[in-house]
């Protein structure tokens, strides 16, 4: 396949849509959002399964937002009295829908981003856990990847994962978090950038993906 078409779906940074480009590729990002990664002229502001829907891509890779599919967020399904979320659990089982409907795009080849969340146990386990590390990044970040006619991604230049902030809860119970990440937290001034920042796509991760998934789509028999 010498021509090919990607939709980066639910980004707004352009990151990996960006690393595409450096190769020559036709892709967009699509985001509800403007994008901030500095090319309108690639970007559509927009529902991104009407575009996933369009049959105009010949790949897909999709970033949903993980606020209500993260576990990390699971203590939040039960009010303080132990009472369910109502409105959380609505919310969660919406945003799997959402996932399901990328899922069932009508796409040939498309991988689904996310952090640890519940799509490993209500839709189903991811096909590769990568991390920013792999890829010259001295950071940790379990990133899932739900693969459809992709192949896995390979490291490509093992580093050191970086290092921890370790504490002990009001509950006693002992939490680690990575520290580029509890790093970036304290610089953020709102909830927005928190999100922003817990999303980050590192540099080296998007140019692996954008480069081996490019070698796969030109070289792939036809």
């Amino acid at each position: 396949m010498k021509n090919f078409r990607v939709l980066v779906a639910c980004e707004e940074s352009q990151a990996i849509t960006k690393a595409f480009r450096k190769l020559g590729v036709e892709a967009y990002s699509c985001d509800l959002l403007p994008c901030s990664g500095g090319h309108p002229e690639y970007h559509i502001q927009g529902d991104a399964l009407a575009e996933a829907y369009s049959g105009k891509y010949d790949l897909m890779m999709a970033h949903p937002p993980c606020t209500y599919l993260a576990v990390s967020g699971a203590r939040w399904l039960h009010n303080k009295d132990g009472t369910p979320n109502l409105e959380r659990y609505i919310n969660q089982r919406k945003a799997l829908e959402f996932v399901q409907k990328l899922m069932d795009a009508p796409i040939e080849h498309i991988a689904v981003e996310n952090p640890v969340s519940v799509i490993s146990t209500k839709i189903r386990p991811p096909e590769q856990i990568i991390h920013p590390y792999w890829f010259g990044d001295s950071a940790s970040k379990r990133t899932c990847l739900w693969l459809k006619n992709l192949p896995l991604i390979e490291p490509t230049n093992m580093v050191n994962p970086g290092e921890y902030y370790e504490w002990i809860d009001k509950n006693g119970k002992k939490k680690r978090q990575a520290k580029w990440y509890m790093d970036a937290l304290n610089t953020a001034k709102n909830a927005d950038e928190r999100r922003t920042l817990r999303s980050k796509t590192f540099q080296g991760m998007a140019d692996a993906i954008a480069y081996q998934w490019t070698n796969f789509m030109l070289n792939k028999p036809q």
